[in-house]
């Protein structure tokens, strides 16, 4: 009965402390094997985050996109995999390259910092990615969650480390040099050319001018999530498939 009232207490002083319901990053975690709310209160609860977002003039990112990339992020903070800098960076190769498929969130102030283009390999496809993989020598994208690592400089210049966080689908990125970088063939001049963007070889590569503020935001330890509705990686993958559950405190009793 107390851990009732308790809990009862500590909901309503949420309530109450802000004109407006808000949620954050931190009052989403997972509890131990088993344990979880129903699919529908994380889906709830994901939707307030994502409607708080202010997306300013950049493209709308889709919801469904949006919450499997939140679902991969929060379990990979809370196995200890990010760094606690709360930046999601989010590739939609479901897009033409044409488009602006790239939003970098800053979600403690719940913001898009950039919205721009990206690249994906030249082995995936020519205007749309439809193939992706985790051999060398493809010159193929590889789906799913990655974890920035730090910087060095190469042929692109300044370029950022990604380790692969899902088995048999990214995790040989490191090996293969997947890495971010600038390319003079991601800007608006191909496009126009081309009528669609340049590709790499493997690597999401974003414009030139704004490779190193989108480098220095992103790295030493943030997410990054390449995302295509590929059946069988959405089903294999432990960042999305592992159990969530909602903490006390939090839009949903």
């Amino acid at each position: 009965m107390k851990k009732t009232i308790m809990h009862l207490f500590t909901y309503l002083a949420v309530l109450l402390s802000s004109p407006f319901r808000t949620v954050s990053a931190d009052q989403l975690r997972t509890h131990k094997a088993g344990t979880s709310n129903s699919n529908t209160d994380v889906d709830s609860f994901i939707k307030g985050v994502y409607n708080q977002i202010d997306f300013g003039t950049h493209a709308r990112l889709s919801y469904e996109v949006f919450s499997k990339a939140y679902i991969g992020y929060i379990n990979l903070r809370n196995a200890g995999k990010l760094d606690g800098k709360e930046i999601i960076s989010i590739c939609d190769f479901s897009l033409s390259s044409s488009q602006n498929r790239l939003w970098i969130i800053d979600l403690q102030n719940m913001k898009v910092l950039f919205n721009t283009w990206v690249a994906h390999g030249q082995g995936s496809g020519t205007e749309y990615a439809t193939s992706f993989s985790n051999t060398n020598s493809s010159h193929q994208s590889s789906l799913g969650f990655y974890v920035t690592g730090t910087t060095y400089n190469g042929i692109h210049g300044t370029s950022l480390r990604l380790f692969g966080m899902d088995e048999g689908y990214n995790d040989a990125a490191f090996d293969r040099d997947i890495v971010v970088h600038g390319a003079d063939y991601v800007s608006e001049k191909f496009i126009k050319e081309r009528e669609y963007l340049g590709r790499s070889w493997g690597c999401p590569a974003v414009p030139s001018n704004l490779s190193l503020p989108i480098i220095n935001t992103i790295k030493d330890g943030t997410c990054l999530f390449i995302y295509y509705p590929e059946k069988n990686y959405l089903l294999a993958s432990n960042w999305l498939n592992k159990k969530m559950s909602v903490m006390p405190g939090s839009n949903i009793s």
